[in-house]
């Protein structure tokens, strides 16, 4: 569960839970792993996510703002979420979603070119990616380079089948963090996310410029 940035607002229909601490009313928001890629390395035993309050994050890939939702309970006011997305259609529920979480920075934008929004942002100490695209290795290699500070962190959530349907999903997944690696990545752990999120893996690691 994340403690809820916006009390009384559910993004998914998730449950919530409110709880008393003191004289102040918390509320807490289930974090589906069937509904998200962190949630479900979580899940399947990633021990730290390497971002907190006040981090400065880009999101890769933010749909309709689900994760990103959590994610920016989780920041808090303090940190920034920057939130990348390209289809017309979720970019819209995602701006409608960040007008209650206002430490969301959403971008209609195209992560394969991260130009265009260079000026938009800053460095940030975090990269996440959810992309599923079959360059989606180079997608985040590219945005690290152009954001992410030296020492930081990232994960990278893999779709095997969006790369390469004809082949193993754990093959897919030793030629992806080789790809990585490339780009100038330091990929340090991996895990499955079955059974929350078939043919996903999850790719952690480090960044140094």
């Amino acid at each position: 569960m994340t403690q809820s940035l916006a009390p009384g607002e559910s993004v998914y229909n998730e449950k919530r839970v409110s709880a008393e601490r003191g004289e102040q009313k918390i509320e807490y928001r289930a974090w589906n792993p069937f509904r998200s890629k962190i949630a479900a390395g979580i899940q399947v035993g990633v021990n730290t996510i390497d971002f907190g309050p006040g981090s400065k994050v880009l999101y890769l890939g933010a749909s309709t703002g689900t994760t990103c939702s959590h994610v920016a309970d989780i920041i808090g006011s303090e940190g920034v979420l920057y939130a990348v997305e390209f289809s017309p259609r979720c970019g819209r529920e995602l701006l409608n979603m960040a007008k209650r979480r206002t430490n969301i920075v959403p971008l209609i934008l195209d992560a394969r070119k991260p130009f265009n929004y260079r000026f938009l942002m800053e460095m940030v100490d975090f990269v996440f990616a959810d992309v599923a695209q079959p360059d989606q290795a180079r997608i985040m290699g590219i945005n690290c380079r152009h954001f992410l500070k030296d020492g930081g962190n990232f994960m990278i959530a893999i779709k095997s089948s969006c790369v390469d349907s004809t082949l193993e999903p754990e093959v897919i997944y030793q030629q992806q963090i080789e790809v990585l690696k490339e780009e100038g990545l330091t990929p340090t752990s991996y895990v499955s996310l079955e059974p929350y999120q078939k043919d996903h893996a999850l790719v952690i690691g480090t960044y140094r410029a």
